[in-house]
């Protein structure tokens, strides 16, 4: 199955901060969420993915993993100890456990289907209760990432125009930026996760092309050449980069520029240095076409 880039978990150590900080970028937040299971996040809902500013908010509430359970407190509380940034990447999901199982028969290491629910606060201020089940694959050679199946049970409540709306004109996450010292190690893994997804090499970069956004694989030393920078993760494969396309390119860099956010213009691209972002690179684009919405 080709499944989609659903969102992107951003690790950060004080939750408001990064809202500000990512309204400053020109990002619409949702309203501060609390997860029964320690964690808490503020979403920035764009037309058919997202990304979740994630933060620790009660330690005592986090479990311990075990070798059928996945813990997603106690995984990113150990990344939050190397760095911030992103940790996991999100696959759309419709049936989690129909995921778990496929992962099982590709012999990746999966868990059980992890289900749970939260209040979510709608743009006019009423609670309501929203519930999703997790199908994680983790790969022992890339303990600074993680996948994850996101299936929604109650998507009337999740998806908001008025969230989606944003001063920086974005509109969907349409590539995920990995760095590994060889990016086609980690082909077998991605090719079960994505199954019949176009993928390429070309001069020793991976990509393959989901049914919503790429996955691009680099090495150090080409990473470093198309951001100017070098990747903030570690020597380990990590997620380093996402782009997002935006409506207007020119009216992005006007918003960045008046607001002092530091950024390079290479092209039709703004890239937004990791500093103000978190310990991960944003790289902003001219869309092309229109964004096919959930």
């Amino acid at each position: 199955m080709n499944r989609g880039i659903d969102h992107l978990v951003l690790c950060v150590s004080d939750l408001e901060l990064a809202r500000d900080r990512y309204a400053t970028l020109g990002f619409t937040t949702t309203p501060p969420a609390a997860h029964p299971f320690g964690t808490g996040n503020s979403l920035v809902q764009l037309q058919g993915n997202f990304l979740e500013l994630l933060a620790i908010v009660d330690n005592s509430k986090i479990s311990s993993a075990t070798d059928k359970k996945f813990s997603f407190g106690d995984y990113n509380r150990a990344f939050l100890t190397r760095r911030e940034g992103m940790s996991m990447l999100v696959f759309e999901g419709h049936d989690a456990d129909g995921d778990r199982a496929e992962f099982l028969a590709k012999k990746l290491q999966t868990y059980d289907v992890f289900h749970f629910e939260r209040k979510a606060t709608l743009p006019e201020g009423e609670k309501v209760t929203v519930g999703f089940s997790l199908a994680f694959v983790t790969e022992p050679s890339i303990p600074d990432a993680v996948f994850f199946t996101c299936q929604q049970h109650a998507p009337e409540y999740f998806w908001k125009p008025e969230y989606q709306n944003h001063e920086n004109g974005a509109l969907a996450v349409t590539e995920t930026v990995m760095v590994a010292e060889d990016p086609t190690d980690l082909s077998r893994t991605l090719e079960a996760l994505q199954g019949n997804a176009a993928r390429s090499t070309h001069d020793g970069a991976l990509r393959v092309q989901t049914a919503r956004g790429d996955v691009s694989i680099l090495a150090p030393d080409h990473f470093e050449s198309r951001f100017g920078a070098p990747s903030p993760g570690s020597d380990r494969p990590h997620f380093a980069a996402f782009g997002i396309s935006v409506r207007d390119i020119a009216l992005t860099e006007t918003l960045l520029t008046r607001n002092s956010v530091a950024y390079r213009r290479t092209g039709n691209t703004l890239q937004v240095d990791p500093k103000a972002t978190f310990g991960v690179h944003i790289e902003f684009t001219q869309a092309i076409q229109a964004v096919s919405k959930p």
